[in-house]
């Protein structure tokens, strides 16, 4: 008779991202993922297969939640404009209250892996363009309604937001905690809109 789980498979997942955000995939071991997720070793990679293949559903997860929750307030919001400077004000926010300068994990991932690791580079590559096309719809609807200048074309303004959004999660991660830094960042790119 097969023996049942007795943990959360999601929940492990969140804890496998909380530890691989932090340490990066080559700074995690198997045991520190064993002790993170509290798990043993034959429960982890049986549920989830080895460390790469862990590391790549993790990815996966954190994706589609902040995906998912950009989506959501860009698409609801009625002023675009407004929607856009939350999102780029918390991602300030978090950068300058992240004790331990994790940044993201998409766009470290990215720098540790994507050049090496096939799997891993189309993940990120799908994530820009996601990000970049829920970007473009927004735009679109704020050019349309008059909130957002149309001096550049949406295509290009979206790329240049998906682009410092990342850059803003690369200062994190280097440990920038200057607020002005990120001021002048958001004065210059919200000059644009």
């Amino acid at each position: 008779m097969a023996r049942t789980k007795e943990f959360n498979e999601d929940q492990a997942l969140d804890k496998a991202v909380e530890i691989f955000w932090h340490k990066g995939y080559n700074g995690t071991s198997a045991q520190d993922l064993v002790t993170h997720l509290g798990l043993s070793r034959s429960s982890l990679y049986d549920t989830f297969g080895d460390k790469q293949q862990l590391f790549f559903k993790a990815l996966k997860k954190y994706q589609i939640q902040g995906q998912d929750a950009i989506k959501e307030l860009l698409e609801e919001s009625e002023d675009i404009k407004e929607a856009f400077t939350q999102i780029f004000k918390q991602a300030v926010k978090e950068s300058l209250e992240d004790r331990i300068t994790k940044g993201c994990f998409m766009v470290n991932s990215s720098v540790e892996l994507a050049m090496h690791d096939e799997a891993i580079a189309k993940v990120v590559s799908e994530n820009r363009q996601t990000m970049e096309d829920i970007f473009l719809k927004a735009v679109e609807k704020g050019q349309k309604a008059g909130q957002i200048s149309t001096k550049l074309d949406a295509l290009t303004l979206s790329r240049f937001l998906y682009n410092n959004y990342s850059g803003i999660r690369v200062l994190a991660r280097a440990g920038e905690k200057n607020k002005q830094v990120y001021d002048d960042i958001l004065k210059a790119m919200f000059s644009l809109f």
